[in-house]
């Protein structure tokens, strides 16, 4: 979203917009332009009082300043479904969709990977991506029972997603271990944010990958039609 009061009534106008189009929304990150409190309040006076159900995760932009738990409990307040290494069922048409949803974090491909090696900081670095990694496989296990399971995140899993966006980057966009929860438990689909100079479709094994950022999809929000173990990439927005 990069909310900000430059932005606010565009935002409002789409959320007015898209609830009428689908029946949940899913918010992969950069929820404010710098992590300020106030910006975080434009998206949620947007959220608040909707029809459907909205859910979201953190990204960079988000913890920018350092005040993510502010933002998180603004969003809250609003009603919006802030998961941070966590899980979310939501029954949508009779069916079960179950969302695992955390910010994900750096580390590199294939080529261009950061180790388990050398100063503590970088090792933190690692740390934290594989308490992510972490939580992808717990929060696919809380949902393993769901007829619909989706995977929201805001760094990319994949390099698939990341073409377009300078290679010189990519470690900082994603990394490959976050795709290992993906690969063995095979969610019915992926998003992702955080490169909005990407592509927009990519794969991990036969699980679809989608960068959701905006300049990606050249649109505020994308509708997807789920079935289960499909994706209708040809859905209207």
């Amino acid at each position: 979203m990069h909310a900000s009061e430059a932005t606010r009534e565009r935002i409002r106008e789409s959320f007015a917009r898209v609830q009428e189009e689908a029946d949940l929304v899913l918010l992969a990150g950069d929820l404010t332009t710098h992590g300020d409190p106030e910006q975080a309040m434009v998206l949620a006076d947007a959220c608040r009082g909707l029809s459907i159900p909205v859910c979201a995760v953190l990204g960079n932009h988000d913890l920018h300043e350092g005040r993510g738990g502010e933002i998180e409990t603004i969003l809250r307040e609003a009603d919006v479904n802030m998961l941070n290494r966590a899980s979310a069922v939501y029954e949508v048409a009779g069916t079960q969709v179950g969302v695992a949803g955390t910010k994900g974090f750096v580390g590199g491909f294939p080529g261009s990977a950061l180790p388990d090696f050398g100063e503590p900081l970088l090792r933190r670095v690692y740390a934290e991506t594989t308490a992510e990694v972490g939580a992808i496989a717990h929060g696919l296990q809380e949902i393993a029972h769901c007829a619909l399971r989706i995977v929201l995140l805001h760094y990319a899993p994949t390099s698939d997603t990341l073409h377009g966006e300078p290679e010189g980057i990519w470690t900082y966009l994603g990394c490959d271990r976050l795709a290992v929860p993906i690969a063995e438990y095979r969610p019915d689909v992926v998003l992702h944010g955080h490169a909005p100079a990407g592509s927009f479709e990519g794969a991990i094994g036969p699980v679809p990958v989608y960068n959701v950022a905006v300049h990606a999809t050249g649109r505020d929000f994308y509708v997807f039609e789920l079935g289960q173990h499909e994706v209708d990439d040809e859905a209207p927005a």
